[in-house]
């Protein structure tokens, strides 16, 4: 089929339902099981249909524009993440504007203020800043699906990752491995419920299924989780004069980090520390060893929170959710 010519009642054709069916998938109503609604979705995506957008705005006043806002862009989690939104929003006739927030919470009020200001139809915010329980918008029932690892109360529907499940998963692997005084390389703010203390817990609560005791002094933070920073804590973890034969470190970005600078004081991974990371971004596995990790469902991720910002579109009132991401463990050279 020519991308052009595709038409709702050939989808429905591919995918041997009826043309309600796909309408019904395509613009996010109920009635639609899971299994049907994938195969809908996998015809769309296979056959290159594409929604007549202007003739929906339209119809319904709507611009067909989600927002998507990060902390950064350049981290390649945060690059990977809008690819996905950005693949499964067209799926449903939707484009994408991106914004950065700095990470701050003026950063995140801001991009809620211009993102109703420039009629976004709604908006996927990956939060860190800001006080959301406290948060009230001006701007009333402006869609918003959150991602990120803070609590956020039941005010808005929230899609994030297995982080402690996730966490301890990592450290019992290493622990399968052999390792017995396993360090954690993370962030450094402890004082609310976030990326940090959630991986932190899942690592403590494998040390206490094993009836093994956590370190406290091989809890190495990050003014910054970026490569520098891992390295920088890689040579403080060497230089101490510790004994550890393991590293959990909180993201792959600080791991690749993390690697470095054990190079730099000659400890070789695997050979003498094992080392796994956390988001499976692409880099990991082109690294030297390839880096094992923690792998939530990326696109599952982007899927769902797109799925509910289209559906809290056209009813602003439904009920909000919580939502966890699946996820895997790949074992690569780091840990073998």
């Amino acid at each position: 089929m020519g991308r052009g010519t595709v038409t709702m009642s050939d989808v429905a054709q591919l995918a041997g339902v009826s043309k309600m069916t796909v309408s019904n998938v395509v613009n996010n109503r109920g009635g639609v099981s899971d299994r049907v609604r994938k195969r809908v979705l996998e015809a769309i995506r296979d056959s290159g249909y594409r929604l007549n957008v202007s003739a929906r705005v339209l119809k319904s006043g709507r611009t067909g524009v989600i927002g998507l806002a990060v902390p950064e862009i350049a981290p390649p989690y945060f690059s990977q993440l809008a690819a996905h939104v950005i693949e499964a929003a067209d799926r449903h006739g939707f484009h994408v504007a991106v914004e950065q927030t700095g990470a701050i919470a003026a950063g995140e009020r801001d991009v809620i203020s211009q993102s109703h200001k420039l009629q976004f139809d709604g908006l996927i915010l990956s939060a860190v800043g800001l006080d959301l329980e406290r948060y009230r918008p001006p701007e009333g029932d402006f869609p918003i699906v959150l991602l990120g690892e803070q609590e956020f109360g039941k005010k808005f529907d929230h899609v994030l990752m297995a982080n402690e499940e996730g966490s301890k998963a990592a450290t019992l692997h290493l622990m399968d491995r052999g390792c017995e005084r396993i360090a954690i390389v993370t962030g450094s703010v402890f004082d609310r419920i976030n990326i940090e203390t959630r991986r932190h817990r899942g690592y403590l609560e494998a040390h206490e299924e094993q009836g093994m005791v956590a370190d406290p002094d091989l809890r190495l933070t990050l003014a910054a989780m970026d490569l520098e920073s891992g390295r920088a804590a890689a040579h403080r973890l060497a230089d101490s004069g510790l004994d550890f034969d393991g590293v959990v470190a909180v993201t792959d970005t600080v791991a690749q980090g993390v690697l470095r600078g054990l190079f730099d004081r000659g400890i070789r991974v695997p050979g003498d520390v094992r080392l796994i990371g956390f988001d499976d971004i692409l880099e990991s596995r082109y690294m030297v060893p390839a880096l094992s990790t923690v792998a939530p469902d990326h696109r599952w991720m982007a899927d769902r929170a797109v799925e509910l910002v289209i559906a809290r579109i056209g009813e602003p009132g439904r009920p909000t959710g919580e939502y966890f991401a699946p996820f895997e463990l790949r074992v690569r050279e780091s840990t073998c």
